[in-house]
Protein backbone atom coordinates (compact mmCIF):
# COMPACT_ATOMS: atom_id res chain seq x y z
CA UNK A 1 0.00 0.00 0.00
CA UNK A 2 1.36 3.25 -0.72
CA UNK A 3 0.24 6.41 0.98
CA UNK A 4 0.57 9.94 0.34
CA UNK A 5 2.31 11.66 3.32
CA UNK A 6 3.61 15.29 4.17
CA UNK A 7 7.16 15.69 3.76
CA UNK A 8 8.14 15.36 7.27
CA UNK A 9 8.22 11.77 6.94
CA UNK A 10 10.81 11.78 5.05
CA UNK A 11 12.77 11.80 8.56
CA UNK A 12 11.10 8.44 8.89
CA UNK A 13 14.23 5.77 10.67
CA UNK A 14 13.80 2.46 9.70
CA UNK A 15 12.35 0.25 12.51
CA UNK A 16 9.78 3.27 13.02
CA UNK A 17 5.99 2.77 12.34
CA UNK A 18 3.18 3.89 11.94
CA UNK A 19 -0.67 3.81 12.74
CA UNK A 20 -3.43 3.12 10.17
CA UNK A 21 -7.20 3.35 9.82
CA UNK A 22 -9.73 3.97 7.16
CA UNK A 23 -11.11 7.43 7.74
CA UNK A 24 -14.91 8.27 8.57
CA UNK A 25 -15.02 4.33 9.65
CA UNK A 26 -15.72 2.75 12.37
CA UNK A 27 -15.22 -0.82 11.35
CA UNK A 28 -12.45 -1.66 12.52
CA UNK A 29 -12.30 0.94 15.04
CA UNK A 30 -9.00 0.55 16.31
CA UNK A 31 -6.13 1.67 13.95
CA UNK A 32 -3.57 -0.85 12.86
CA UNK A 33 0.37 -0.42 13.48
CA UNK A 34 2.59 -1.40 10.57
CA UNK A 35 6.23 -0.97 10.08
CA UNK A 36 7.83 1.64 7.46
CA UNK A 37 8.36 -0.14 3.82
CA UNK A 38 10.50 2.24 2.56
CA UNK A 39 9.94 6.55 1.97
CA UNK A 40 10.54 7.92 -1.40
CA UNK A 41 9.85 11.38 -2.88
CA UNK A 42 8.10 12.37 -6.43
CA UNK A 43 7.76 15.34 -8.15
CA UNK A 44 7.66 17.18 -4.77
CA UNK A 45 5.42 14.92 -2.81
CA UNK A 46 6.43 12.65 -0.47
CA UNK A 47 4.92 8.40 -0.11
CA UNK A 48 5.47 5.63 2.67
CA UNK A 49 4.94 2.26 1.39
CA UNK A 50 3.77 -0.43 4.26
CA UNK A 51 4.25 -3.91 3.15
CA UNK A 52 1.16 -6.19 4.86
CA UNK A 53 -0.35 -9.26 4.87
CA UNK A 54 -4.54 -9.80 5.27
CA UNK A 55 -4.96 -11.74 8.71
CA UNK A 56 -7.72 -9.90 10.33
CA UNK A 57 -10.91 -7.61 9.94
CA UNK A 58 -8.53 -4.47 9.67
CA UNK A 59 -5.89 -5.68 6.84
CA UNK A 60 -8.81 -7.63 4.95
CA UNK A 61 -10.43 -3.63 4.39
CA UNK A 62 -7.40 -2.54 3.56
CA UNK A 63 -7.06 -5.09 0.99
CA UNK A 64 -10.53 -3.75 -0.61
CA UNK A 65 -9.15 0.14 -0.39
CA UNK A 66 -8.77 1.80 -4.56
CA UNK A 67 -6.50 4.45 -5.74
CA UNK A 68 -7.83 7.70 -3.74
CA UNK A 69 -9.28 6.09 -1.03
CA UNK A 70 -7.80 8.24 2.43
CA UNK A 71 -6.70 7.23 5.27
CA UNK A 72 -5.61 8.34 8.72
CA UNK A 73 -1.98 8.18 9.46
CA UNK A 74 0.10 8.74 12.80
CA UNK A 75 3.67 8.33 12.96
CA UNK A 76 6.41 7.77 12.21
CA UNK A 77 6.83 6.55 15.74
CA UNK A 78 8.93 4.19 17.92
CA UNK A 79 12.28 3.99 18.37
CA UNK A 80 14.71 2.89 14.72
CA UNK A 81 17.77 0.63 13.90
CA UNK A 82 20.73 2.27 15.23
CA UNK A 83 23.51 1.93 12.48
CA UNK A 84 27.20 3.04 12.72
CA UNK A 85 28.49 4.71 9.98
CA UNK A 86 31.37 2.65 10.33
CA UNK A 87 30.05 -0.44 9.89
CA UNK A 88 31.45 -3.60 7.96
CA UNK A 89 29.07 -5.80 7.54
CA UNK A 90 25.42 -5.90 8.14
CA UNK A 91 23.37 -9.10 8.58
CA UNK A 92 19.57 -8.93 8.30
CA UNK A 93 17.44 -11.81 9.26
CA UNK A 94 13.55 -11.51 8.11
CA UNK A 95 10.86 -13.58 8.99
CA UNK A 96 7.70 -12.85 6.84
CA UNK A 97 6.29 -9.40 6.44
CA UNK A 98 8.99 -8.75 8.95
CA UNK A 99 11.28 -7.91 5.67
CA UNK A 100 9.36 -4.57 6.12
CA UNK A 101 11.67 -2.64 8.46
CA UNK A 102 14.40 -4.46 7.14
CA UNK A 103 14.17 -3.82 3.78
CA UNK A 104 13.79 -0.13 4.10
CA UNK A 105 16.92 -0.22 6.73
CA UNK A 106 18.88 -2.01 3.51
CA UNK A 107 17.53 0.75 1.70
CA UNK A 108 19.11 3.52 3.79
CA UNK A 109 22.34 1.47 4.73
CA UNK A 110 22.87 0.94 1.20
CA UNK A 111 22.81 4.91 0.93
CA UNK A 112 24.64 6.20 3.90
CA UNK A 113 26.84 3.34 5.51
CA UNK A 114 30.80 3.59 3.90
CA UNK A 115 30.28 1.18 1.65
CA UNK A 116 28.99 -1.55 4.01
CA UNK A 117 28.13 -4.98 3.14
CA UNK A 118 24.55 -6.29 3.65
CA UNK A 119 23.96 -9.90 3.90
CA UNK A 120 19.90 -11.03 4.47
CA UNK A 121 18.75 -14.54 5.47
CA UNK A 122 14.81 -14.68 4.53
CA UNK A 123 12.56 -17.21 5.92
CA UNK A 124 8.79 -17.34 5.07
CA UNK A 125 6.20 -19.95 5.35
CA UNK A 126 6.09 -20.99 1.28
CA UNK A 127 7.55 -19.74 -1.52
CA UNK A 128 4.14 -18.10 -2.50
CA UNK A 129 4.92 -16.24 1.55
CA UNK A 130 8.28 -14.71 0.24
CA UNK A 131 7.50 -10.77 0.33
CA UNK A 132 9.94 -8.04 -0.78
CA UNK A 133 12.19 -10.29 -2.70
CA UNK A 134 13.07 -8.51 -5.96
CA UNK A 135 13.71 -5.01 -3.89
CA UNK A 136 15.94 -6.77 -1.29
CA UNK A 137 18.20 -8.73 -3.96
CA UNK A 138 19.00 -5.05 -5.10
CA UNK A 139 21.17 -3.63 -2.21
CA UNK A 140 22.16 -7.03 -0.77
CA UNK A 141 25.37 -8.30 -1.31
CA UNK A 142 24.07 -12.16 -0.37
CA UNK A 143 20.71 -13.17 0.04
CA UNK A 144 19.95 -16.97 1.29
CA UNK A 145 16.44 -18.11 1.51
CA UNK A 146 14.67 -20.49 3.65
CA UNK A 147 11.07 -22.06 4.00
CA UNK A 148 9.30 -23.94 6.40
CA UNK A 149 7.87 -26.28 3.66
CA UNK A 150 11.18 -26.43 1.19
CA UNK A 151 9.53 -24.68 -1.89
CA UNK A 152 12.33 -22.47 -2.11
CA UNK A 153 15.57 -22.66 -0.64
CA UNK A 154 16.49 -24.62 2.47
CA UNK A 155 13.95 -26.45 4.15
CA UNK A 156 14.18 -25.46 7.74
CA UNK A 157 13.43 -22.06 10.09
CA UNK A 158 15.69 -18.78 8.87
CA UNK A 159 17.31 -19.08 11.97
CA UNK A 160 18.76 -22.73 11.08
CA UNK A 161 20.19 -21.25 8.20
CA UNK A 162 21.27 -18.63 9.29
CA UNK A 163 23.31 -20.88 12.02
CA UNK A 164 24.77 -22.66 9.42
CA UNK A 165 27.08 -19.12 8.41
CA UNK A 166 27.26 -17.81 12.33
CA UNK A 167 31.24 -18.20 12.42
CA UNK A 168 31.21 -15.39 9.37
CA UNK A 169 28.74 -12.97 11.20
CA UNK A 170 29.64 -13.19 14.84
CA UNK A 171 32.26 -10.74 15.23
CA UNK A 172 32.91 -7.07 16.00
CA UNK A 173 32.78 -5.80 12.59
CA UNK A 174 29.33 -7.16 12.40
CA UNK A 175 25.73 -5.45 13.29
CA UNK A 176 23.04 -7.88 12.98
CA UNK A 177 18.94 -6.65 12.93
CA UNK A 178 16.07 -9.03 12.68
CA UNK A 179 12.44 -8.59 12.55
CA UNK A 180 9.62 -11.73 12.46
CA UNK A 181 7.49 -13.76 14.74
CA UNK A 182 8.60 -13.90 18.26
CA UNK A 183 9.64 -17.95 18.53
CA UNK A 184 12.29 -16.84 15.75
CA UNK A 185 13.49 -14.17 17.57
CA UNK A 186 13.55 -16.62 20.92
CA UNK A 187 15.78 -19.26 18.69
CA UNK A 188 18.10 -16.16 17.16
CA UNK A 189 18.53 -14.91 21.27
CA UNK A 190 19.87 -18.64 21.79
CA UNK A 191 22.57 -18.27 18.68
CA UNK A 192 23.95 -15.56 19.58
CA UNK A 193 23.82 -15.75 23.32
CA UNK A 194 27.15 -16.62 24.02
CA UNK A 195 28.57 -14.50 21.14
CA UNK A 196 29.96 -11.24 21.35
CA UNK A 197 28.08 -9.38 18.48
CA UNK A 198 25.72 -6.86 18.45
CA UNK A 199 21.77 -7.17 17.44
CA UNK A 200 18.82 -5.20 17.18
CA UNK A 201 15.39 -6.57 16.92
CA UNK A 202 11.88 -4.95 16.14
CA UNK A 203 9.44 -6.63 18.41
CA UNK A 204 5.77 -7.33 16.54
CA UNK A 205 3.18 -6.86 18.78
CA UNK A 206 -0.76 -5.92 18.90
CA UNK A 207 -1.06 -2.29 19.34
CA UNK A 208 -4.28 -0.32 19.97
CA UNK A 209 -2.78 3.36 20.25
CA UNK A 210 1.04 3.41 19.51
CA UNK A 211 1.70 6.17 21.59
CA UNK A 212 2.31 4.45 24.99
CA UNK A 213 -1.37 5.27 26.65
CA UNK A 214 -3.40 1.66 26.30
CA UNK A 215 -0.29 -0.32 27.44
CA UNK A 216 -1.57 -2.82 25.44
CA UNK A 217 2.08 -3.87 23.70
CA UNK A 218 3.61 -4.42 27.23
CA UNK A 219 6.86 -6.66 26.60
CA UNK A 220 9.60 -7.94 29.44
CA UNK A 221 13.01 -7.11 29.39
CA UNK A 222 15.95 -7.74 31.83
CA UNK A 223 16.72 -4.54 33.08
CA UNK A 224 13.86 -2.06 32.67
CA UNK A 225 11.09 -4.63 33.74
CA UNK A 226 7.93 -4.07 31.68
CA UNK A 227 8.01 -1.57 28.76
CA UNK A 228 5.81 -0.62 25.73
CA UNK A 229 7.14 -2.02 22.66
CA UNK A 230 5.75 1.46 20.70
CA UNK A 231 7.26 3.79 23.08
CA UNK A 232 10.36 2.24 24.49
CA UNK A 233 10.72 0.13 20.99
CA UNK A 234 9.69 -1.05 18.74
CA UNK A 235 13.51 -1.74 18.15
CA UNK A 236 15.16 -3.71 21.32
CA UNK A 237 19.04 -5.03 21.78
CA UNK A 238 18.23 -8.83 21.58
CA UNK A 239 19.71 -8.99 25.13
CA UNK A 240 17.71 -6.68 26.64
CA UNK A 241 14.74 -8.85 26.22
CA UNK A 242 13.41 -11.27 28.39
CA UNK A 243 12.94 -14.12 25.88
CA UNK A 244 12.43 -16.67 28.89
CA UNK A 245 8.92 -16.46 28.08
CA UNK A 246 6.56 -15.91 25.32
CA UNK A 247 6.89 -12.36 25.29
CA UNK A 248 4.02 -11.77 22.38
Amino acid sequence: MVLKVSASFRESLPGQFVMVRIKNSDDPFLSRPFSIYSVHSRGGDTFVEILYKVVGKGTEAFSRLRAGAVLNMLGPLGRGFDVPSTCKKIVLIAGGVGMAPLSFLAERCGKETDGAEINCYMGAGSLEALVGLDRIEEVCSVVKISTDDGSRGHHGPVTELFGRDIDLHADNDSRIYSCGPNPMLRSLHELLKDRRVVCQVSLEERMACGIGACLGCVVKTKSDGLVRVCKEGPVFDIDSVDFSEDNG
